[in-house]
């Protein structure tokens, strides 16, 4: 199992695509519309994060951040702050208050993926897998090795890093665009024509010989993990 984060969001729609993102990257998600409700339920079992809308009903996020700040057993819980108010006073109170990031509404669903995972890495890394596979394909985050089919692959740091992406995500399809936010970063500029290059290095780097093709284009959207490659024996 994963680890475990309590979404406290009371806009069904957003609840719902925060749900299926993240139970797709493999967290044991449970979600709760209100302020009060939410803080009864972290009382009776904690979760590993929580993803915490600034305006809710019962008790406002910025409250029951405090609280948790407060108390002893949530005084270190990861805390990431969802919002409207993307004013800059608003940001530093909310990180203030305790919570450990920020994400102004309208976000980027794979940015906040990686935020959640850059910060369960800091506070429970046990709770994320060290090594990931994918058919014959296997990447050891630990001794930062890839392997095929027991084949060691030299891999350099960005196409590792696409890599690993892609296997955090398999089968999902993702653009150009969101390539770049979730293996390069938003706070950095980069053509999009670059994703193109460092894919086809990586797959020459998978693929020295007439080996299946792991990776998929899909004419118009951007690239994937193919999901025939999962039924690689």
């Amino acid at each position: 199992m994963g680890a475990r984060i309590l979404v406290v969001e009371d806009e069904e729609a957003l609840t719902t695509l925060l749900r299926y993102n993240l139970e797709s990257d493999g967290y044991d998600v449970e979600t709760v519309a209100r302020g009060d409700d939410a803080d009864t339920r972290m009382k009776e079992r904690l979760p590993d994060l929580v993803v915490l809308d600034w305006m809710l009903p019962g008790l406002s996020g910025i409250e029951l951040c405090r609280r948790l700040r407060a108390r002893t057993d949530t005084k270190q819980l990861p805390i990431i702050m969802l919002t409207a108010r993307g004013e800059e006073s608003e940001r530093v109170r909310g990180l203030a208050t305790g919570a450990d990031d920020y994400i102004v509404k309208p976000f980027s669903v794979p940015e906040l993926l990686a935020r959640v995972k850059g910060l369960l890495r800091r506070a429970a890394p046990e709770r994320l897998a060290t090594v990931l596979t994918y058919g014959d394909l296997e990447l050891d985050r630990d001794k930062r090795r890839v392997a095929r089919s027991g084949r060691p692959i030299d891999l350099g740091p960005t196409e590792y890093r696409l890599l690993e992406f892609f296997l955090e995500h398999p089968g999902r399809v993702f653009s150009r665009e969101q390539l770049l936010d979730g293996v390069w970063g938003r706070d950095i500029y980069i053509d999009e024509r670059t994703v193109d290059v460092h894919i086809g290095r990586l797959r020459k780097l998978l693929n020295p010989g007439r080996e299946q093709d792991p990776i998929r284009t899909v004419r118009g959207a951007g690239y994937a993990l193919d999901d025939r490659f999962a039924k690689v024996e």
